[in-house]
């Protein structure tokens, strides 16, 4: 489905409107990865129009939204009354109060994401969660579009994340891409260990809608390759990092 407003899309990325299989998988593994805590005080970094904040509900006890754009967190007080609008590099609590944090596609849109980064691992508890999701320079496509002659064209586009770094910022200045080792040096000297550093493939579920039987290929055949060492061509980064003393 094509953003209405693009130039939005692109800074911001665009939320999850439907429900689908895809972000059905996505919140299986971020219960997994969270266990106990989901008894505590959960935090959707960057929740878009809530609807991680609504599904996550049905899990945890204490479940509140951020997120930067206004209309966004408008449209989110549907859902929850639990959403404030405000950035990610200067979150408005205190120290150590989430017991886990999710960031689902966010951290490539932030102004500095080594500083969202910090500020999320300073509002952890000690022993408290990041679930990060975050794209991969590997996968073959850039799926935030590009720009060309001061003008964004919206679409999955092939081979640019693989240009050099200076070329491929020129066509997409608007969103980040990580290496395994670039998104590493973000948590350079916290008090964190990693507890799961793995890529996964996506749900395909724009295919499926339009194509079932080829659309289920394709979405059981990329995801069988994240068990593979294929798996660093996957769509994004899935990161479980805990917060230690």
């Amino acid at each position: 489905m094509k953003p209405q407003n693009l130039e939005k899309a692109a800074l911001r990325g665009e939320p999850s409107y439907v429900w689908r299989e895809g972000q059905e998988r996505r919140l299986k593994m971020i219960v997994d990865a969270a266990g106990e805590r989901l008894s505590g005080c959960t935090l959707v970094n960057g929740c878009g129009v809530g609807t991680y904040v609504d599904h996550l509900a049905a899990f945890a006890d204490k479940v509140f939204g951020l997120d930067i754009d206004f209309e966004r967190v408008s449209d989110a007080h549907r859902l929850s009354t639990r959403v404030l609008c405000a950035a990610g590099e200067h979150l408005p609590f205190a120290d150590a109060v989430y017991d886990l944090i999710l960031s689902n596609e966010v951290l490539e849109h932030v102004q500095d994401d080594a500083t969202a980064i910090k500020e999320m691992v300073r509002v952890m508890k000690t022993g408290g969660r990041l679930v990060l999701f975050c794209p991969n320079r590997g996968y073959p496509f850039e799926t935030h579009g590009f720009y060309w002659r001061g003008k964004y064209h919206f679409g999955n586009i092939p081979l640019i994340n693989y240009l050099p770094g200076r070329w491929r910022n020129k066509l997409a200045p608007h969103v980040r891409v990580y290496t395994r080792r670039g998104l590493k040096k973000l948590f350079k000297g916290l008090p964190v260990r990693f507890i799961q550093q793995s890529v996964i493939f996506g749900g395909y579920d724009n295919i499926i809608a339009r194509w079932p039987r080829f659309g289920k290929f394709v979405r059981g055949f990329w995801q069988a390759l994240e068990h593979t060492p294929l798996r660093i061509f996957g769509l994004s980064h899935f990161w479980v990092v805990e917060k230690v003393d």
